[in-house]
């Protein structure tokens, strides 16, 4: 069964509420289960270096641990793509049948156009 876990710094940091909002997201999506990998949208924001900050519940369906190391993901809204960039982080390790949520950090150089925030998700791109 799938289990909802957070990552050490997040688990400390999180605001009841935002722990409150992410356990209602990952009830409402936790049965999907239509792919090894779902993410699940959270939140889009911009922070004050122009960066696009995307954070998803990311959920691993498969029976592997999954890694984002040398991944593509790019940033979409209504289809059309707005960022992209291939992520190697070496701390995000998410084990089978868990859910974890994660911010996606795009720099200012991967952007190709300007967000409205609305409709929006991210896909990975196989190389």
């Amino acid at each position: 069964m799938q289990k909802l876990e957070f990552e050490a710094s997040w688990d400390k940091s999180l605001s009841s509420k935002d722990r409150k909002e992410i356990e209602e997201i990952f009830l409402q999506t936790y049965k999907t289960e239509s792919q090894d990998i779902l993410l699940t949208p959270i939140c889009q924001a911009v922070n004050h270096k122009s960066e696009l900050l995307i954070t998803v519940l990311v959920h691993n369906f498969s029976e592997e641990e999954i890694t984002f190391y040398n991944k593509k993901l790019a940033y979409m809204e209504n289809e059309n793509f707005l960022a992209e960039h291939t992520f190697t982080l070496q701390t995000l390790k998410i084990k089978p049948k868990v859910s974890m949520p994660w911010t996606f950090i795009f720099p200012v150089e991967s952007l190709k156009n300007y967000a409205t925030f609305q409709n929006g998700y991210l896909v990975i791109i196989n190389n």
